[in-house]
């Protein structure tokens, strides 16, 4: 049976965990929906992993809506949520045509990076039966402002502004909210304030589901990995597998630990 927006509403009632990964093709989207993964990410994170960029910043709208429709294609039941890139939202108008494309492309919800300033961008989505999911905390669109990707919403100040953003956008229409490298305490605090799904990237064991880019959690990742990571294909042998694994980590909720977790 498909995944929709009011099973993800279903697992945060029943204090149920549920699993999202990114990814980019028909291939290893029918291989992450058939594990058991409840949603994929089309992320904007492809131009990193897949274009080589050191941001998300060059990618454009023909590449998520291009990338969207491979997904798509190879999904068997996963809720699908894409991208919306950057400054491809920056007006209303835009954000309307934008997320059309996207949804017209085979997204079931579009997700939107910032804050208290996308209130009226998501209630003009909303009303018009697109499903949005907020993104919080380190929102990578916005790196050259944040000075680096650093975890954020660690002191009181930023902590409570943080929670407030998420009951605004919350209450302008959206769906879901994604935290991304904030403090588990923090983490949990929202996701128990909210009536939304709340989805966590190094943000906590508390949170409604889990997300991670699928090269990350295959260990494939050139680099340094990220504290919040954990290689799921080193520990199963093969990536269909590692995708089981994962699905079933967060289900359970033996992923996170605290080890991948941020302290205020």
């Amino acid at each position: 049976m498909a995944v929709t927006i009011n099973t993800l509403r279903d697992y945060k009632r029943n204090g149920e965990a549920f699993s999202v990964l990114t990814a980019y093709d028909a291939t290893f989207a029918q291989a992450v929906s058939e594990a058991g993964v409840d949603a994929i990410l089309v992320g904007d994170s492809l131009g990193m992993v897949l274009q080589g960029n050191d941001s998300t910043l060059p990618v454009t709208m023909d590449d998520m809506c291009y990338h969207t429709r491979a997904v798509a294609r190879g999904n068997k039941g996963a809720l699908i949520m894409a991208d919306m890139p950057f400054m491809s939202y920056g007006t209303l108008p835009d954000a309307l045509s934008n997320a059309a494309a996207l949804m017209r492309a085979g997204a079931h919800m579009i997700k939107l990076e910032g804050t208290d300033w996308m209130e009226g961008t998501i209630h003009a989505l909303s009303e018009r039966g697109i499903p949005v999911c907020a993104h919080l905390g380190l929102t990578p669109q916005f790196v050259n402002k944040f000075g680096g990707y650093k975890v954020q919403g660690r002191d009181e100040k930023h902590a409570e502004l943080m929670l407030e953003h998420a009951c605004q956008l919350e209450a302008a229409g959206a769906d879901v909210i994604l935290l991304e490298c904030v403090p588990a305490e923090l983490a949990a605090r929202i996701t128990r304030t909210v009536r939304a799904p709340v989805i966590g990237i190094g943000a906590g064991a508390a949170t409604d589901g889990q997300v991670l880019v699928m090269h990350d959690m295959l260990g494939i990742t050139p680099g340094r990995r990220p504290r919040f990571v954990k290689d799921f294909l080193k520990e199963t042998g093969t990536i269909q597998t590692a995708f089981a694994a994962y699905a079933e980590a967060v289900r359970t909720r033996q992923f996170p630990g605290e080890e991948h977790t941020f302290k205020a």
